[in-house]
């Protein structure tokens, strides 16, 4: 059951001027999610533009348009982000990490999160117990050999985690998952008595969902973001918001589509009191913090 105090409009626009939630003065906060998946994919099979083909014979071309997202892609974005000044974070499948420790470096060495997305494209929600574990184990020491740092947080294949996932993710030292779109902002749950944070991703702000699945242009996915993000600025007036946008390397890392996520944030950042920020710095502050709605 859902703990919400209740406010007043008075004392919810109170709120907002005391600054009692976001730091620094925030009124809203918006978070970019980089996904470093390729060359972890498998050799055929993987979602591409390409006819399929039977699965016993390697998907050649398609390995090459995968490739874009490590060696045009990612690159592309973090320009992007410096340009920006934003930082980000970026959820590291293993396999891809292993293939790639300079770019996974690098990300971190910016300024950027590295969090944890399995260690293969193996979907959690087959795996048992035991075989979950050891992955998130494996993506943990992928990302810590070419990082220096741990993952905090974590994102399963196509949110689709299993019944131990959390239980598992808490007792590696995680404190946050992203893996629920149920809200537009943080919350907490409780998981074997202690709190954990919720950061929410997004569907509808994604771009694998809207240029892949829905074949947006992206001057509709760029009216797309800001529609949302409009809304979102007025409601955060008077209650908590949160923006997600995901971003992924061989997806927004072509000219047009990274012409559209900049379009988006320097738009938002005409606005007062918008601030960017790593989920796990949200996750750190909804965990600190006592006014955080639980679920």
């Amino acid at each position: 059951m859902s703990r919400i105090r209740k406010v007043s409009p008075e004392q919810a626009e109170g709120a907002v001027k005391d600054f009692t939630f976001w730091p620094d003065g925030a009124r809203l906060v918006i978070s970019v999610s980089m996904q470093f998946e390729a060359g972890a994919q498998p050799s055929s099979g993987a979602s591409s533009p390409f006819p399929t083909i039977e699965s016993k014979y390697p998907d050649l071309p398609a390995v090459k348009w995968y490739e874009y997202g490590f060696k045009e892609g990612i690159p592309r974005m973090l320009d992007l982000f410096g340009r920006t000044g934003i930082k980000v974070t970026s959820h590291m499948v293993g396999a891809a990490v292993d293939l790639h420790p300079e770019l996974a470096k690098e990300i971190v060495e910016r300024g950027h999160e590295a969090a944890a997305h399995g260690q293969t494209w193996t979907p959690q929600f087959s795996m048992t117990r035991a075989e979950e574990r050891a992955s998130y184990e494996v993506n943990i020491q992928s990302i810590e050999r070419a990082t220096g740092t741990r993952p905090l947080g974590f994102n399963a294949f196509w949110l689709r985690g299993t019944p131990h996932t959390l239980e598992i993710l808490q007792s590696l030292g995680f404190i946050y998952h992203i893996d629920d779109v149920s809200r537009d902002e943080p919350f907490l749950i409780q998981v074997s008595g202690k709190p954990f944070a919720v950061v929410p991703y997004t569907l509808h702000a994604n771009d694998i969902v809207n240029y892949e699945g829905r074949n947006f242009s992206t001057d509709e996915f760029e009216k797309d973001l800001k529609n949302d993000f409009d809304i979102l600025y007025v409601e955060s007036a008077h209650r908590r918001r949160m923006m997600s946008v995901s971003a992924h390397d061989r997806i927004t890392g072509r000219p047009g589509r990274a012409k559209v996520l900049e379009n988006f944030i320097r738009y938002a950042q005409k606005h007062s009191g918008v601030r960017f920020m790593r989920k796990d710095e949200i996750a750190r502050y909804a965990l600190e913090n006592p006014t955080i709605i639980h679920e």
